[in-house]
């Protein structure tokens, strides 16, 4: 039997599978360029601004942008905010925070390389709890396609090992570079954990209640100002909060912001795990602008994340 398709049904698709690939790729090249814009900015090894004001002006700046298009908005009736309709919101303001600390504090007990390379768990992590709590049933393929992803992360993370010049290889060798700890193993296991369920509460969360996006954005960002900004005010720096801000710190804010809100129309309108394909593909993107703005080199053994990655997006969203 002959199918003829719609014409406009195709085209509309077509459109569709262009927004989202213009999306994919803004958020992975943002996602990617942190850590190399990050890296113009530090004088001697060191940033010269203060990390936590950074983290609340983001989050002070998605709020102002959630509420203009709030109030932009025409046409929209939504019922007064009330504790109850807020209070879920909170719950993921919470969770980040907790995994902002947990980073800081598993570095006493494993090295930089091991925390990076067991960090990629959180992708098992969040796959389970978008099975277990959306209901969602992922096909054999689609798990075998995450299992392909981690290990592209792995082995991308395991590629940027960087043991630096002849004489910190020596030193390296004279004693154990990797190392964890049973407590730190067990930090690991727990942001990892967090990690995913920070991301599948808010899906849950902006999916379930029938709001305006610019409106759950608006009571998100409310908390994440309040939280951010109390854990700012106890957080010691010998900087002021705006010292050391320059116009690379600025991009790097702005870039944060829009992917904090681009991150929120793929929680609603799409899903978690295409999130971690974002992140996984960022990583490859930070390495390629690392190499043409840091001057770092780039291995054949490059390629191997990048086709597995590509094999895995194929296999998880093949029809």
């Amino acid at each position: 039997m002959i199918v003829i398709q719609n014409p406009a049904r195709m085209r509309r698709r077509w459109l569709k599978r262009i927004h989202w690939g213009v999306l994919f790729g803004l958020m992975a090249l943002i996602y990617g360029s942190h850590a190399p814009l990050i890296a113009l900015t530090k004088n001697d090894d060191e940033v010269p601004f203060n990390p936590s004001s950074c983290v609340v002006m983001i989050e002070l700046a998605k709020l102002l942008i959630s509420l203009a298009a709030f109030v932009l908005s025409t046409g929209t009736s939504t019922p007064p905010p009330t504790l109850v309709l807020m209070a879920p919101y909170a719950v993921p303001a919470v969770l980040y925070a907790l995994n902002n600390n947990l980073v800081v504090l598993m570095q006493g007990y494993m090295d930089p390389s091991s925390y990076q390379i067991l960090s990629n768990l959180k992708i098992a992590s969040t796959a389970l709890l978008y099975s277990l709590f959306l209901g969602k049933r992922l096909r054999p393929v689609q798990w075998l396609a995450l299992g392909l992803l981690m290990c592209a992360c792995v082995c991308q993370t395991y590629s940027n090992l960087d043991l630096g010049d002849a004489e910190r290889r020596a030193e390296a060798e004279q004693g154990p570079r990797l190392h964890i700890t049973t407590w730190g193993l067990f930090l690991v296991l727990v942001y990892c954990f967090v990690s995913g369920l920070a991301a599948v509460y808010t899906e849950m969360v902006l999916k379930s209640q029938k709001l305006p996006l610019s409106l759950q954005n608006l009571y998100l960002y409310a908390f994440g100002v309040a939280i951010n900004g109390f854990s700012s005010y106890f957080t010691t720096s010998e900087n002021s909060f705006l010292e050391g801000y320059s116009g690379v710190v600025w991009i790097i804010i702005a870039g944060q912001v829009a992917n904090g809100l681009l991150m929120s129309v793929v929680l609603k309108h799409g899903s978690g795990i295409t999130r971690l394909f974002v992140i996984s593909c960022s990583m490859l993107v930070n390495a390629l602008l690392s190499w043409a703005i840091l001057g770092l080199q780039l291995t054949p053994f490059f390629l191997l994340p990048v086709s597995l990655i590509g094999l895995a997006a194929h296999l998880y969203y093949r029809q």
